[in-house]
Parts: structure tokens; C-alpha cells; sequence
């Protein structure tokens, strides 16, 4: 394989152009960046929560409920609650 900065290389007989290449690249590890700032910030938010006596297990069980289709979360409810009395446990 020969490289260079910005023209294209070789892989196995084909060109490879570096500079869209390059971008491609660049755009994803900026966005990766991105991802882990808000990772950050929503750990922020939850420490803030638990601070003022909420309890973080509870909360993100309240946000993915949320995102939930209301249909697929009632059915989802359902058979969960249906399971848990055939254990006998009480819900």
C-alpha cells in the first residue's frame, strides 16, 4: 500500500482518495467528542437529581419508559406484572 497526505493510496488494486477520507474521519472522532460531553452533562444531571433525594435507578426507568411507545410500554407492563404473580412475588 503506498500513502500519501492527501492523494490516493493503494489497497489491494483499488484507490483510496485520503482527503474525503480525512474528513470522514475527523467528523466522526468531533462527534465522538460530542457523545462524551453529553454523556458528561447527563451524568451532571442525574448527580444533581440524587442530591435532592431522587433516586437514579428510578429516573432512568421513568426516561426509557418515556421513549416508549405508550402501547408497547402498557403490553410491556403487563406481561412483566403477569410474570411476577406466577412467581408469586408481589408488584
Amino acid at each position: 500500500m503506498s500513502v500519501s497526505k492527501e492523494g490516493p493510496a493503494r489497497v489491494e488494486g483499488s484507490a483510496v482518495n485520503a482527503a474525503p477520507l480525512r474528513a470522514f474521519v475527523e467528523r466522526i472522532e468531533r462527534l465522538e467528542e460530542e457523545e462524551n460531553a453529553i454523556k458528561d452533562d447527563k451524568a451532571d444531571v442525574y448527580g444533581e437529581a440524587k442530591s435532592l433525594g431522587y433516586d437514579k435507578k428510578a429516573l432512568k426507568r421513568v426516561v426509557a419508559a418515556r421513549r416508549k411507545d405508550p402501547q408497547q410500554r402498557k403490553e410491556e407492563d403487563l406481561i412483566f406484572e403477569t410474570y411476577m404473580h406466577a412467581l408469586g412475588e408481589d408488584v
